[in-house]
């Protein structure tokens, strides 16, 4: 079984975790992290619009960001493989990231990803709109965890009241 983990700033340890406890035998473990490419899209547009077209390609500011934002993913990925502690594949993909986990998911066995919606309370809200698509378009199974210990039941929103 390849199992693929969805890893995002702030909850990955969590998924990697979880991966570990629950799909230890797996044959091939996933590490992947998508980088939106809107961030250097929006420099590079400002910087044309704002200096001008003919300037030199050097000064724009979204090579830049792309090259931190390469850097950060890079870090990311090494600190997910040595918290999981056995072989894995590294993987880094870059566009809209709900589409690139659906498409990196295509083949495996498991999909693990975390909650990223409003997370002090149980119920939909608890998933956000990247998570939800994932949920709903997975080509496997999909593992959803909490980044963190799981609220209470007391956070159940109440039934709607019929009249």
């Amino acid at each position: 079984m390849r199992a693929v983990v969805w890893l995002v700033e702030g909850t990955w340890p969590a998924c990697v975790d979880a991966v570990r406890v629950h799909a230890p035998h797996a044959r091939e473990v996933v590490l992947l992290h998508v980088s939106g490419s809107e961030v250097p899209g929006v420099a590079h547009g400002a910087f044309a619009g704002l200096m001008g077209r003919g300037r030199a390609r050097e000064a724009d500011p979204g090579d830049r960001v792309e090259a931190l934002g390469g850097g950060s993913a890079a870090e990311l990925l090494d600190a997910a493989a040595e918290r999981l502690g056995r072989p894995c594949v590294r993987e880094e993909r870059s566009g809209r990231p709900e589409r690139e986990v659906v498409a990196a998911a295509e083949g495996a066995g498991l999909l693990v990803l975390a909650r990223d919606g409003d997370r002090s309370r149980l119920g939909p809200h608890s998933l956000g709109p990247a998570a939800r698509f994932i949920v709903d378009h997975a080509p496997c199974p999909v593992l959803l965890v909490w980044p963190e210990q799981a609220p209470g039941l007391g956070t159940i929103p109440p039934p709607p009241h019929h009249r």
